[in-house]
């Protein structure tokens, strides 16, 4: 009986319990202090504790000189950090009211909205409305403006994407000649798809085998059709993208990789703002030296027509949809393999 009862007082939920009511302490006896009692008394020799008693000797002399409070800090870092932080909380204070100021000033400044005398209300917005489909071919006045009237800037934005993803390409890439430990366990894991794969998830990918082929034909649809209705390459690439992303989490990389590699991307994308870039080129000599470009509009309605409004939605297309993909699977794997 009293073996029970020994075993029961010295049993894991007793010492719990005694913890837990505050009796025992388990660290007693396991902190700092008796590491450094036992490094002590390891020195055995005259000379150890000659040593030793001389190193304590320095440590409460240096304590001694330190201006400490009784919660340890610094007196004179205390304070100043503490003037920090006060200064930093009226900085901050202060640049917000600022710039709430000048907003709320330029506002002030603005014109009436609907005013016909508004300076947005000129002879441009006026030549897109009245002259759009004429000089354009484009039934969507929207789109005639961006990849015609400002296809300079269309040209622009879609560098951006495409210099965008090149520079997380950069930073999130896996570098295969690298011989960082860290690297190479991101590459032998990177390889191992499974670790990124949905596990066979059966409801996903039977709802992308339906999905995905819908997502691509309207995608597809937005993009040509982005000169008729509303839409076009920007629109229809984000669609484009969606899919591809849908059918990469339903399938995995190893499946999605027998179409779309970084090699593909490369070239796509590429040849997408090469063409642009080319065409548009082309477009604005003959423009600005009053030239024929002796590109046809077509009828305005057809599907083929609106001259290179069609080619550059495909274009813009193709790089929405590249981009969204990559950023998609560098944020995931660190590639496209």
């Amino acid at each position: 009986m009293s073996r029970r009862r020994d075993n029961y007082e010295n049993s894991r939920w007793m010492k719990f319990k005694r913890w837990v009511d505050g009796e025992t302490d388990p660290l007693a006896g396991r902190m700092e202090a008796r590491a450094y009692e036992d490094k002590k008394a390891s020195h055995s020799s005259n000379h150890g504790r000659e040593r030793l008693e001389d190193l304590e000797a320095d440590t409460e002399e240096v304590l001694k000189r330190l201006p400490i409070f009784a919660n340890g800090y610094d007196s004179v870092v205390d304070k100043g950090l503490m003037a920090f932080r006060r200064m930093y909380k009226v900085m901050s204070v202060l640049l917000c009211a600022g710039i709430i100021a000048v907003l709320l000033w330029t506002v002030s400044y603005l014109p009436v909205f609907g005013d016909a005398k508004n300076p947005d209300n000129n002879e441009v917005s006026a030549r897109y409305i009245e002259k759009g489909l004429q000089e354009t071919g484009a039934v969507n006045i929207v789109t005639g403006m961006i990849l015609d009237y400002r296809a300079f800037d269309t040209f622009g934005e879609s560098c951006v994407l495409f210099i965008a993803s090149c520079c997380v390409l950069v930073l999130l890439r896996i570098d295969d000649a690298s011989k960082d430990e860290h690297v190479q366990m991101r590459k032998k894991e990177a390889e191992y798809d499974r670790l990124y794969e949905p596990k066979n998830d059966i409801i996903l990918q039977k709802c992308a085998c339906i999905l995905v082929p819908i997502i691509m034909i309207f995608g597809i649809y937005i993009v040509l059709n982005g000169h008729l209705s509303p839409g076009g390459g920007f629109s229809g690439g984000a669609v484009l993208g969606s899919g591809l992303i849908l059918y990469l989490n339903a399938f995995g990389f190893q499946k999605t990789g027998r179409f779309f590699t970084q090699k593909v991307y490369q070239r796509v994308t590429l040849s997408a703002l090469t063409f642009y870039c080319l065409a548009k080129s082309y477009s604005f000599f003959t423009g600005a030296n009053h030239l024929k470009s002796g590109i046809p509009l077509g009828t305005p309605g057809a599907i083929l027509s609106s001259g290179l409004i069609l080619p550059l939605n495909i274009c813009v297309g193709l790089v929405v949809a590249c981009t969204m993909y990559v950023f998609y699977t560098l944020f995931r794997k660190g590639g496209m393999k």
